[in-house]
């Protein structure tokens, strides 16, 4: 297949950051996506409704002039929550969901929920309205393995939660095991985000020749059986599994140090570098309703009407991009790849 046609993606689980950096990665998205989930972790969060007004107008003001784009904005979830703004932000209707990061657990997660059972009542709230909750789905327990983090949290917080709060529409994001797989397929009102790394990459690439600071992500690369797991989801058409890049921008000084930042950088190449996953296992047949379909769905949004097209052709992702202080570095920088995206407005 040398083109391939598909309806407009959208990302359902995107970092934009703020004020400079804003402006520097967001025409990266909105070359390719119609709509983002707009991560809340901001410094200081994005808490409220105010927040998500203010937080929004600054993206809105950041979209390159003939670009259509739409911010999908969400909450921070605090120990401190109140039910009231949680119905507040639900009828603004711009703000579609409420993420939960455990404490300490990525970057600017330290404002983030001590213990997942003192939420109830504001999950309890979400049930009522039909508010989807965002899961950073790992335990932050030192004693706990990095690479087990994902299933020790499905075991010990989240199956209790989907047996308290059954009609919860939960996504499980940026998931990178085998069990968190098998987790989505068997439970009801529950999906699941997949990125690019972690359908392209196993965590032998952090190691490869050294230490590779830009594979760097949390949740953290897994073994092959688990990418396996993934990229097998991810291309099973099942609706359950759709598109979330989880790109998030950190300046080469703050990757590139004694305590590197946590994020991969793919807005720039995002569909060009899913392309390539589906494509390894012959299912670019599939790729439309993962990265268009599937994610609109599951937010009862409508789905995009217009078209990119995905041609096949090799070129070099840059070594560095223009970024505030420091250059950003795109996920397999110098690489070449053999997809690309073109976007046309009808």
């Amino acid at each position: 297949m040398q083109e391939l046609k598909i309806t407009r993606p959208d990302d359902w689980h995107l970092h934009l950051r703020d004020g400079a950096a804003l402006k520097a990665v967001l025409p990266h998205t909105v070359r390719q996506f119609a709509r983002a989930i707009i991560m809340p972790n901001l410094k200081p969060p994005v808490r409220s409704l105010a927040d998500a007004t203010a937080y929004r107008a600054r993206i809105m003001a950041a979209i390159p002039a003939g670009r259509q784009f739409e911010p999908l904005m969400t909450l921070y979830l605090t120990d401190n929550t109140k039910p009231e703004d949680i119905i507040a932000a639900n009828a603004s209707g711009f703000v579609k969901a409420v993420k939960y990061y455990p404490a300490g657990a990525t970057t600017n997660s330290e404002f983030g929920v001590t213990d997942i059972r003192k939420c109830d009542r504001i999950f309890e709230t979400m049930q009522h309205i039909d508010m989807p909750l965002l899961l950073h789905g790992e335990v932050t327990s030192n004693d706990i393995d990095v690479f087990d983090r994902e299933k020790v949290f499905i075991e010990q917080y989240l199956i209790p939660l989907k047996q308290r709060f059954p009609k919860l529409r939960v996504v499980l994001e940026h998931i990178t095991t085998a069990d968190a797989v098998q987790f989505v397929l068997d439970a009801n009102n529950i999906a699941a985000t997949i990125t690019p790394q972690h359908l392209l990459f196993s965590r032998n690439i952090l190691f490869k020749g050294g230490i590779q600071p830009h594979f760097y992500c949390l949740p953290i690369l897994k073994r092959e059986q688990h990418r396996q797991a993934i990229l097998q989801a991810a291309t099973s058409g099942n609706p359950k599994f759709f598109l979330g890049t989880d790109s998030a921008p950190h300046g080469r000084n703050r990757k590139e140090n004694s305590c590197g930042c946590a994020g991969c950088y793919s807005a720039l190449h995002a569909m060009e570098l899913y392309a390539e996953a589906f494509e390894s296992v012959n299912a670019l047949d599939k790729l439309e309703a993962f990265a268009s379909f599937h994610g609109p769905d599951f937010y009862q949004l409508p789905r995009n009407t217009e078209q990119i097209t995905l041609t096949k052709t090799s070129w070099c992702i840059p070594n560095e991009l223009p970024f505030p202080d420091s250059g950003l570095v795109p996920l397999r920088a110098g690489e070449e790849i053999t997809w690309q995206m073109v976007y046309k407005r009808q």
